[in-house]
Parts: structure tokens; sequence; C-alpha cells
């Protein structure tokens, strides 16, 4: 009957030209239970969970060390014609103690976009990626960008008023997906921020497809940042939601403190796929609906019982309308989200991946890990896409013990180049 429904519904979409169930502008933009609605722009009002801790002060992170968790990071990124990237990394034994495996000076040669021969690695390490350039030296590079800045990571404790947690889903989810991360860090006496996406959740939808673009989607968030963000900000992201992290990382470096990457793939800009099936019609989509959310119960989750499907429906994920889901994964362009891009981000990064995730295969993850400065891979064998709802003790033990993570950095005066 939910499928007879839903082709009904999809030949009256064909023919008045609009989707059932649409998800309407809001009236109010009243706060209410932590919850308010936050107008980013005229009719564009996006809901936004914030939670303030309850406590009788909020002192900022003491300043008893000048030197504390003070990282040299340099290194220099070379971009060839024939799409050779290198990055040559140039710290000190300090950034070597932070990723546990690669030296203090090492080069990573490596191709754009190409995935093969990249070895398995997980428990926070990325591969030692020296290699010999050869003759590529010589010839003339088409971009070379050298970052050399001193970059203090601390450790962010529930207790420093001067921190806050952003928490940004992906694709047809909401910021319900978050619930057991947002309940935990809360309860730790974090301040808390998550938005709906437009369309998505109870944040307003607008009836074009330019406004689900990834350029209007991450002014939304930088909106959301601006009015939020403290002294030191820490994103979190899930799947696309980790590519609206990426571009608020690069573009207000000394807020932006740690970035945390759930599923969210490699290093590549975004493009979106000329033979997706959301290339089809917004009505074809809606009569399909039922069998996409199905495709997602078993592609997202490691397991697919009644207790996934529940997650599921209490996270109001993949719930948003056929033109909503179109907009958004045809509107997928960022151009300037290559792998230069990310290499050039000097915050540390915790990349988490769900093992038996479909839709964002590991290897794309071990890319990332080695692309960044400063990244650890931890992979959850038992999770997939959804994982921090499928293992939320997990994850939550995870992204706590990195958001308390400051490296160990030699003591004044030892000197470290």
């Amino acid at each position: 009957s939910i499928m007879l429904t839903s082709i009904t519904d999809g030949l009256l979409c064909c023919l008045l030209g609009k989707t059932p169930n649409a998800v309407g502008p809001l009236d109010s933009v009243e706060s209410s239970d932590g919850y308010s609605f936050m107008e980013v722009k005229p009719g564009r009002i996006l809901r936004v969970r914030h939670s303030i801790p309850n406590r009788p002060a909020f002192p900022e992170e003491p300043e008893e060390v000048a030197e504390r968790g003070t990282v040299h990071c340099k290194r220099r990124i070379t971009l060839y014609r024939n799409g050779q990237l290198l990055i040559e990394n140039l710290g000190n034994a300090v950034r070597s103690e932070i990723l546990q495996c690669q030296e203090p000076s090492s080069t990573v040669e490596l191709e754009m976009s190409d995935t093969t021969g990249i070895p398995a690695c997980g428990g926070g390490t990325t591969r030692d990626g020296a290699a010999t350039p050869g003759k590529r030296r010589k010839r003339k590079p088409k971009k070379v960008v050298t970052i050399d800045c001193k970059k203090r990571i601390t450790s962010c404790k529930g207790t420093h008023g001067d921190v806050v947690l952003f928490f940004i889903h992906g694709v047809g989810g909401s910021l319900d997906i978050w619930k057991e991360q947002l309940e935990f860090f809360s309860k730790l006496g974090y301040e808390v921020v998550a938005p709906d996406l437009a369309g998505h959740g109870c944040s307003s939808a607008p009836p074009i497809a330019a406004a689900y673009t990834f350029y209007a989607l991450a002014e939304d968030m930088r909106a959301v940042f601006k009015r939020y963000a403290k002294k030191r900000n820490i994103l979190i992201g899930h799947s696309y939601g980790v590519s609206f992290c990426t571009f608020l990382a690069h573009e207000y470096p000394e807020l932006v403190h740690k970035v945390i990457m759930i599923n969210g793939g490699g290093p590549t800009a975004l493009e979106p796929s000329l033979c997706s099936i959301f290339n089809m019609p917004t009505c074809v989509l809606h009569c399909l609906s039922p069998c996409l959310a199905w495709s997602f119960l078993k592609a997202g989750f490691a397991r697919q019982g009644a207790k996934e499907k529940q997650l599921l429906k209490e996270g109001n994920a993949f719930n948003v309308s056929s033109f909503v889901l179109r907009a958004m994964m045809s509107g997928q362009y960022w151009p300037e989200g290559d792998e230069v891009y990310h290499a050039e981000l000097a915050v540390p990064v915790l990349l988490v991946h769900g093992m038996h995730d479909k839709f964002v295969p590991v290897e794309e993850d071990q890319r990332m890990a080695e692309i960044l400065l400063i990244a650890f891979l931890k992979v959850i064998d038992e999770g997939s896409h959804m994982v921090m709802m499928e293992c939320p003790d997990t994850v939550n033990t995870l992204l706590h013990e990195f958001v308390l993570w400051e490296p160990d950095t030699p003591a004044a005066g030892d000197g470290h180049g």
C-alpha cells in the first residue's frame, strides 16, 4: 500500500508540477527547548539546536604554558601540469609525534584523484610516503603552495567556556542524527550547535534548485558558524557535511581548532554525476522513494533490523522531499575542494570510518589521511555509513578523546626549528 500511495503521489506530482509532502516555509522563528530558528537570508530559515551548559562560570582555557601544544606546520605543495601532486613535509619532531608514523621531514608523491596503490591504514596512522621525485622536479609546476605557520593545539574540556562543538549532517539527514552525540557532550558541559540544512528536518525548503547548491549551503553554514563561534571551535561533519566543515576550516583557520570527519570520503573536488539515478524527474524519484529508502537502509547500516529502522525514523534521516533530494545531489559542485585545498589545512583532523560503509570505501578516507597534514584515521569494524547512530558509545568515546587530545611538545627553550 505504501508503494501504491507513492506511485499515486508521483503521478500527481507530474500532473500538478509540485512535490507532495514538501517541507514548507516556517511561520515562527521563536526559540523553545534549546531549538531556535535562524533566518540566514530573507525567507531562508534554518532550525538550530543550541545547548549552552548550565554552569556558574565560563572559564577559558588556562594560559599556564605559552608554548604548550604549539606545533610548527610546514610543508610545500607542488601541483604539476600532468596532475601529479608532490607534498614535501618540512616540519619537525613535533609533527612525527602527532602522526606517530612519518619522519620529521618527508616527501609524499601522489597522482591526483588516483586511489590505486594506497596501502591499508588504520588505528590513527597514515603511510610514510617517502618517494623520489626524479625528473618531475625539473618540470615547471602549475601551482606551488607553501604552508609555514605555528598552530597551538590544546585540550578542549567541557569546563572551558571558549569551546563550541558544531555538528553538520549530510544529504537526507537532520540534526536529529546527532542525538546521542549532542546529549553526550552536553552532559559533559560542552556548548553544542547543530543546524538542519535547508530542506531538511524542520528548516524551510525553498522551491528552487539553486537554493541547494554547495555554495548556497556553505554560506548558510558560514552564517551559523559566525553567529555561534567562540575562540576554539570544533567542527564535526558526517558524509556531505564534511565538505562544509572543510570549507569553514579553510575560511577560518584561526577559529577552527579541530575537525572531525565521519565517513566523509576522499579529498576530491565535488562534481555531480551525469549518470546518477537522482537525475531522473522529481516525480519518478517520488515513485521510487520507498525503494530508495530501503536501499539507504541496506547501504547505510551494517544491519537492517527493527532497531536500525527505528533509528532512521528517530533521526529523521532520508526523510526529505524528492525535489530537495534531487537538487542536493545535482548541486554538489565544488571544484575548489580538490587535494591541494585539503593539503593546505593545518588543523588536526580525526577521520572516523565505518568499515561496512557501502557509500564511502575505506580507501577514500585513507587517501584523505595521506593528504592532510595532521590526521588520525580510526576504523570502526562494526559500523557502517551511519556509524554515529549504530555505535554511539564507541563514536562518542573516540570524539571525546580527540577533543581532549593535545600533542606532546618539547619544553620551552628546547627549540624545534
